[in-house]
């Protein structure tokens, strides 16, 4: 391996203060959208008068936590309460060094990026673990222990549907996984791996309605509930990250990512001339920027729509549902494989899982509305006994 000159650590640092400053912009535009979002899901307005349509609310919010006095509890662990916001931001943003925009815009490809990116991505549980613990306070060590024990468990079907997606591709390279779906997206092969990857990522960054193990309700915001200002932003700042990861990790691997329809004949028409030939690598991030919005506006509308499950729901349905799903992707895409089946009896075997367990799901749901049914339809029939008696007595008493 040749050695590193000064220039290219030069050009690497020069990279990460690049990419830090762009995933920096993508929260501010993140907070935005996601107020402006559940504003209109909640027939509201949202941010409106700093700067115009609200645009600057993300930044006066960044200043005041920057400014906030930054409390630390006298009985802290005060270096393992220093630790644990870096350790959890780093991890967030380490993924991002191999995550591509496009072909050529990643700070250093991969060919075992997927890998990369699942070991980086588990570090964060231990940063949340710390800042419960070293915050000498019950509730911390709750939602730090119910943080560990809903992110380990959700893990599992995201390393599954990786798994899976590398069979597929017969590679862990993002871009080669993006070129195989040049002609069909792996979401309308595998759709059962695009649900369930899409659902473990809510939870792995704590989405509604995964929220457990921060809920103000139950216990005061979790790992969380000792950190002020500045300490305290870096934990939102590494959540917004990370769902900008998840939903850039579903376009990459299920949407076909920076390909759009028809990209090659399009391209093929373009000039190679300088002025003109930057417009096609253009498009691409573009498509690729379109298409992840577009899974952040989904993440935001089920947050703006179900309730926060119960810790007892959550690990079930973990356990109970996402990880045999899982294992069920493993096993379909094997078959497709060993046998050299055609691309739509995966498809029909993907479809045929999500619909069994959708409809055990569902009669799991409405096991108590059938019991409410029942009882209603009972206490009918008794009242309609009791006014058939009241009336045959009221004649017999006539006669």
């Amino acid at each position: 391996m040749p050695p590193v000159g000064w220039y290219q650590i030069f050009w690497m640092v020069v990279g990460l203060l690049a990419m830090f400053t762009a995933l920096a912009t993508v929260v501010l535009s993140l907070v935005w959208l996601e107020r402006k979002t559940l504003g209109r899901l909640q027939l509201r307005l949202g941010p409106t008068r700093t700067g115009p349509m609200g645009l600057l609310q993300p930044v006066a919010d960044a200043v005041k936590l920057i400014l906030k006095e930054d409390i630390i509890p006298d009985s802290s662990d005060k270096a393992i309460f220093w630790v644990a916001p870096v350790i959890v931001v780093v991890s967030a943003f380490m993924i991002w060094v191999t995550i591509p925009g496009s072909e050529g815009l990643v700070l250093r490809n991969l060919e075992l990026g997927l890998f990369y990116i699942t070991a980086f991505a588990v570090l964060g549980i231990l940063g949340l673990v710390l800042a419960g613990w070293g915050s000498a306070n019950k509730y911390g060590v709750l939602g730090g222990l119910r943080s560990a024990a809903q992110l380990i468990s959700y893990e599992i079907p995201v390393i599954m549907v990786v798994v899976s997606v590398g069979m597929l591709a017969q590679s862990l390279d993002l871009r080669v996984i993006v070129a195989n779906q040049a002609q069909i997206p792996y979401a309308l092969i595998l759709p059962l791996g695009l649900v369930v990857f899409f659902i473990a990522g809510l939870a792995e960054v704590g989405r509604t309605p995964f929220d457990i193990y921060h809920a103000e309700s139950e216990v005061v915001g979790g790992p969380f509930v000792e950190y002020s200002g500045a300490h305290w932003s870096v934990f939102f700042l590494a959540e917004y990250i990370n769902t900008f990861a998840i939903a850039a990790l579903v376009a990459l691997l299920f949407l076909g990512g920076w390909s759009w329809p028809w990209q090659s004949a399009a391209l093929s028409w373009l000039p190679a001339l300088p002025p003109v030939a930057w417009l096609g690598p253009l498009l691409s991030v573009i498509w690729f920027l379109i298409k992840v919005y577009a899974v952040i506006l989904v993440v935001f509308w089920i947050r703006g729509t179900f309730p926060r499950l119960r810790i007892d729901q959550l690990m079930a349905f973990a356990w109970k549902v996402m990880v045999p799903l899982s294992f069920y992707s493993i096993v379909i895409t094997a078959l497709y494989l060993f046998y050299d089946w055609p691309a739509w009896t995966l498809t029909l075997m993907s479809l045929a899982g999500l619909a069994v367990v959708g409809y055990l799901v569902y009669r799991r749901m409405m096991a108590p509305v059938r019991r409410v049914a029942e009882v209603k339809a009972r206490q009918a029939a008794q009242l309609a006994e009791r006014r058939a008696a009241r009336e045959a007595a009221a004649r017999q008493g006539s006669r």
